[in-house]
């Protein structure tokens, strides 16, 4: 039988491997470029989510765009006090003081809800929150954020001498509302909150039991942890005796608080009671000061944070 002689044998196995590893090498070269290529498309289509439009959930009295995370609730204090046009005797309102304690519980990362009471009228309330879309950047980014925000509240001070019947569903009050925000950049957001009111009761036969207004609120970054913000809500049929609130102030990031020093001429703090029983002037100085303290805990720890170890 014919037979390669051994040195014959080893050149063809020299350039047998020679060549196989030309084919290995150029596969390699197309595998790289097939990953860069890959890599470039993903990072095409990266959609980066926008946060931090405004500091915390609320703007001054209303909702912001913002939610607590999954498992995290927030704590909320809100106090206002007298108007500063009732002089040094009432010491320009510190005499005087309407609050609010809340508690805000994030369900997941889109829900979230909400407790609180106002001594204003004795007034419960409970809301949730729902992350309808938002603003992102990136191929498949979205230009703003939106959010479904739905209230109840329930009045509870005793109601005046009437000459009908008042039953218990008379004294809830519902309110819904859609927001519109936008981050600009890292120094100024913008919201636009569509708003309904509904009364289940109203004191005349002529008033009507759906409000609407239409509110906007602003952020504008002064350093790295103060923001100047504000908000106005425009009735569109406004009830006799009431006006559109403004409120403008400050908030401050301290740790885990943010803390906010504000001006408003509302002496209520729930949605309702700002939006359509606001009876205070600017112009004639019924201005409320007031601050809001946020402080945030984590109930249920992600499980990238439960499973890390310190």
């Amino acid at each position: 039988m014919y037979s390669l002689k051994k040195p014959t044998q080893t050149l063809i196995l020299v350039v047998f491997v020679l060549f196989l590893s030309n084919k290995l090498i150029a596969q390699d070269i197309d595998l790289f470029k097939m990953q860069e290529a890959q890599d470039k498309k993903d990072q095409a289509n990266k959609r980066d989510l926008v946060t931090a439009t405004f500091k915390t959930t609320r703007m001054v009295n209303g909702q912001s765009i913002e939610n607590v995370g999954k498992g995290i609730m927030d704590l909320k204090i809100s106090h206002r006090f007298g108007t500063v046009n009732t002089g040094a005797y009432n010491f320009f309102g510190l005499d005087q003081a309407t609050m609010r304690i809340g508690m805000d519980y994030g369900i997941t990362n889109r829900l979230m809800v909400g407790i609180g009471r106002s001594t204003f009228n004795k007034e419960f309330d409970g809301f949730l929150k729902f992350r309808i879309l938002r603003q992102s950047t990136g191929r498949r980014s979205f230009p703003f954020s939106v959010s479904y925000v739905a209230t109840s509240i329930y009045q509870s001070v005793k109601p005046a001498e009437t000459t009908y019947q008042i039953y218990q569903t008379d004294h809830f009050f519902y309110v819904h509302q859609l927001i519109f925000a936008r981050k600009f950049n890292d120094y100024f957001s913008l919201q636009l909150v569509p708003t309904l009111v509904h009364y289940n009761i109203v004191p005349l036969t002529t008033s009507e039991n759906d409000l609407y207004s239409v509110g906007v609120g602003f952020r504008q970054r002064i350093s790295k942890r103060v923001n100047l913000t504000g908000e106005y809500y425009y009735q569109i049929n406004p009830v006799t005796g009431t006006y559109n609130t403004l409120s403008l102030g400050f908030d401050i990031e301290t740790g885990g608080h943010v803390f906010q020093l504000h001006f408003t001429n509302s002496t209520g703090i729930n949605e309702k009671s700002v939006i359509t029983e606001t009876t205070g002037q600017w112009d004639k100085g019924d201005i409320h000061f007031g601050f809001n303290i946020s402080r945030v805990f984590t109930i249920v720890k992600p499980k990238a944070m439960a499973n890390a170890k310190f």
